[in-house]
């Protein structure tokens, strides 16, 4: 039962909550946007190399013929002549000494061959897998824009490598370069992979730059029938969100389910958790569009739009990584429908030692809330307790273990640590640790950072004539700058997500300490006219009762869980406020 009147006033629910703030700032603030913008996020960390990047070989006939130079530069040294000799063969080690030996300008070539061998020179880094030194090959090019003669035939190269680095190589940033135009070329038959790869990513620069509109359109532009299609389409959701637009986003995301469900996409990546992504994407639009505030400031819930959140929370299946998170947010959708007895059952679900690794001290404080709304104030009074008993000394450590860690390389050796298993962690706090630190961005910056040590081990493995030459040496600067870059990048993004986890257990503490006051102030008869009005708006729902069809079965809890029964579980709420 879900009434049109103002809600709960003692906390700000929607705002506080670890997944949602409003349509328009979840990407950048919640912990579910891990799962969602950096999926990307969000998801979309961890991208499988396609088989056309994998398996391509190009002829100098085939990408490497230049524009012709201008005028009167001549022709190619012998060192650049038997350099292409040496790519057509696919000697790449000596191809690549050479090439270099051209870059590096010892011998009389003109500019326009120095480009070209400067392009050269980054398809061959990328054919010995040394990607990171093609990458900074192809971003150089790519900095010169029009000044250099292979900028256009760079573009596929970029794509190419971001399907082998992963996202915090900043590849995207660097096709953003390009112009939308550029991508045409690549709009055959023949390239149809790498186009819509390219539509997406273009897109996804754009989405970062903040142009949300030119971000949709390059999206919508993607093959329905391309795996990039399932991509695309959630970040045209996100862009959406960030536009303040609930019904298109939700069709983006609905378009996912759509598309995976009846078989049109092949090849997509984590499919199933791509499913479960757009569920409880969907979810949390229909929760944010449901909660609606009024010119004087009332908030309103419309139930249609809460029901249709409960209805998605509720198509992701007890296996999935965002199962847990479905039933902590359909808790709240139930409190607001007054449904006190599934919100509790939830509760229940989350707290049974299935989960010991989990963490939703939330859960705790709508408990407290649940209790206070129909006046068991000795339930609600023994949650709190049992919240600051059991989280203020988790918060307490939490603050101890940071300040070991002053700069952020220290913090990603900690990171390492605990990502081994080596990291010492207290008992009451290495679930907790583990379970943040297990955020998609941190594992991509993590990833990135074990890939430059794979690739500085295979320059130490190679021919002495090769890794003792310039170009070795190149390679081995281009991996260590990018290495000390990544380091701290890591280091960082995992001690923002350990600060936003003691921001959020402060932010709790002071939500349950609210609760507190409330309920002294209930028993001096001081309480505020809004939550009086709340609690006599419970006493008109049958939501904490448990109702049984005839097809089901009630089993008193006897403290022993049952994982058949996990998301199942009632709990009878009383109304005992004063009439």
């Amino acid at each position: 039962m879900c009434r049109n009147r103002t809600r709960w006033s003692l906390l700000t629910y929607p705002q506080s909550s670890r997944w949602l703030s409003a349509a328009v700032t979840y990407p950048q603030s919640s912990r579910w946007l891990s799962a969602a913008v950096t999926y990307a996020a969000l998801a979309l960390v961890g991208i499988s190399a396609p088989a056309f990047a994998q398996d391509m070989q190009f002829g100098v006939e085939e990408t490497g013929a230049a524009p012709s130079g201008p005028p009167g530069e001549g022709p190619p040294s012998e060192a650049l002549a038997n350099a292409l000799r040496l790519y057509t063969q696919e000697r790449y080690p000596e191809a690549s000494v050479q090439f270099q030996r051209v870059v590096e300008g010892e011998t009389p070539d003109a500019p326009a061959n120095v480009q070209k061998s400067q392009f050269f020179l980054g398809k061959c880094l990328y054919h010995l897998h040394y990607y990171q030194s093609a990458l900074a090959v192809f971003d150089e090019i790519s900095e010169q824009g029009r000044k250099h003669v292979f900028f256009d035939q760079t573009l596929q190269w970029l794509a190419q490598l971001a399907s082998q680095l992963p996202e915090p190589a900043g590849i995207i940033d660097k096709i953003g370069r390009f112009g939308v135009d550029q991508l045409e070329q690549f709009n055959t038959a023949d390239n149809a992979d790498l186009y819509n790869q390219l539509l997406y990513l273009m897109g996804r620069s754009k989405y970062n730059q903040g142009e949300f509109d030119k971000a949709i359109e390059l999206f919508e532009k993607i093959d329905k029938r391309n795996k990039w299609y399932i991509k695309g389409r959630f970040f045209e959701g996100i862009s959406y969100i960030r536009m303040r637009k609930a019904q298109p986003a939700a069709t983006a995301f609905r378009s996912i389910i759509d598309a995976i469900d009846d078989g049109d996409v092949d090849g997509v990546d984590d499919a199933e958790r791509m499913r479960d992504l757009g569920w409880i994407s969907l979810a949390r639009v229909y929760y944010t569009a449901a909660n609606k505030t009024t010119p004087e400031g009332e908030r309103k819930v419309d139930g249609v739009l809460l029901g249709n959140a409960v209805e998605a929370w509720t198509k992701i299946d007890n296996d999935s990584e965002y199962w847990l998170d479905s039933l902590f947010e359909a808790s709240w959708a139930f409190f607001l429908a007054d449904e006190y007895s599934r919100a509790l059952g939830n509760v229940h679900t989350l707290n049974s030692p299935y989960f010991k690794g989990s963490f939703y001290p939330e859960a705790t404080v709508l408990k407290a809330v649940v209790f206070f709304s129909n006046c068991q104030m000795k339930n609600a009074t023994a949650t709190i307790q049992y919240f600051h008993e059991h989280y203020d000394p988790v918060k307490t450590k939490l603050d101890e273990m940071l300040a070991k860690y002053k700069d952020n390389a220290q913090f990603f050796e900690f990171l390492k640590k605990v990502r081994s298993g080596d990291a010492n962690l207290p008992q009451e706090v290495r679930g907790i640790v583990t379970s943040a630190l297990s955020d998609r961005s941190v594992l991509a910056n993590l990833e990135y950072v074990t890939l430059l040590e794979q690739e500085e081990k295979t320059l130490s493995k190679s021919p002495s004539q090769f890794s003792s030459s310039s170009l070795g040496a190149r390679i081995l600067q281009d991996i260590l700058v990018a290495k000390s870059f990544a380091v701290d990048q890591a280091g960082d993004t995992a001690k923002a997500r350990y600060n936003r986890l003691i921001d959020e257990m402060q932010d709790l503490a002071n939500q349950a300490d609210t609760v507190e006051i409330e309920i002294l102030n209930y028993e001096r008869g001081e309480m505020k006219a809004s939550l009086a009005e709340s609690q006599a708006a419970a006493g008109q729902s049958t939501g904490g009762k448990v109702f049984v069809s005839s097809e089901h079965n009630v089993w008193p809890f006897n403290g022993e869980y049952w994982r058949d029964e996990l998301g199942y579980y009632r709990q009878e709420v009383t109304y005992q406020c004063r009439r």
